[in-house]
């Protein structure tokens, strides 16, 4: 098996470096290398070695490596390592060696988990898939997309749900609701919040068949903003692929894994991880920027 790594791998490595450690505790280098069975002569090479320029860069890679991981509380893998890596520090690494390097290192993001269906109740009306799998948008609120989706906790029996609206634009999460309770209220407030603060948006609106969007009174709703209501197929999560797709990332990068106290200490750090997703998670697809980034950049280049 392969033993060798791009970072420092100098033989008796740690036996010089614990000599190094006692040497300034009282102790001889003479002694210490009798007792860590090293020449003196081989200590001294070892000590005036110049560094080659490329380990040097792996040993400091490694260190932001490491140090991304634990800020980031492990939820990069090695192309989003990449982005942040070259965008924080102005480098353009590539995502093969920053690979290497994590693999090196044993580290990578935690895996997501398949979603848990939801119980299917009958709708009042349906609307056709007007969306198409058509992701991309030239223009702010131009496709919004929502779903819920549901968090518990052991030793609690209650449930908590998210229900936020994605713009299409930019991947941003412009409004959202949390509730103990999966209804018609968590689905309407979101969506009057999000009509407060774009009151003249009328975007294609797209959901899946949940109870919530196929109900008379979510149908009025969207009439009266002059919005295109568009729905998933039955069984194709695929339609509404970048929801489903948030949802994953969410739950990697801040919840499966984790232990919380309560519900409502999850429910902070549900609103702490979208700020962060909004504001600070940057895309490739954006430009290595975040979502509220790219819509501030692109309205400045206007």
């Amino acid at each position: 098996m392969r033993t060798t790594t791009p970072i420092s791998k100098v033989r008796q490595e740690s036996e010089y470096k614990t000599i190094d450690f006692f040497k300034d505790k009282g102790y001889t280098i003479t002694m210490l290398c009798e007792v860590l069975d090293v020449s003196r002569s081989a200590y001294y090479k070892h000590k005036n070695r110049v560094k080659p320029e490329k380990e040097k860069r792996d040993e400091l890679l490694c260190s932001l490596i490491t140090e991304y991981n634990s800020t980031f509380d492990g939820i990069l893998g090695y192309r989003r390592m990449t982005i942040f890596i070259n965008k924080l520090n102005h480098k353009s690494f590539s995502k093969g060696y920053i690979h290497r390097l994590m693999n090196i290192l044993g580290i990578k993001a935690r895996i997501r988990r398949k979603k848990v269906n939801r119980k299917k109740i009958k709708p009042e009306y349906i609307k056709d898939n007007v969306l198409s799998r058509d992701f991309t948008a030239k223009f702010p609120n131009e496709k919004w997309l929502t779903d819920v989706t549901e968090f518990s906790i052991p030793g609690d029996n209650r449930r908590l749900y998210l229900s936020p609206i994605m713009d299409l634009y930019d991947n941003s999460i412009i409004e959202y609701e949390l509730s103990f309770k999966n209804n018609n209220r968590l689905v309407f407030r979101m969506f009057d919040k999000a009509i407060q603060k774009y009151p003249d948006a009328k975007p294609i609106f797209h959901s899946d068949r949940g109870f919530q969007y196929t109900g008379n009174l979510f149908k009025s709703k969207i009439k009266e903003t002059g919005m295109t209501q568009s729905m998933s197929r039955v069984g194709k999560c695929i339609d509404n692929g970048p929801m489903e797709g948030f949802f994953g990332i969410l739950k990697t990068e801040m919840f499966y894994g984790k232990k919380f106290k309560s519900l409502e200490e999850l429910m902070e750090r549900i609103v702490e991880y979208i700020n962060f997703y909004n504001e600070k998670r940057f895309q490739k697809r954006l430009g290595c920027m975040a979502p509220l980034e790219y819509r501030n950049h692109a309205s400045i280049c206007v």
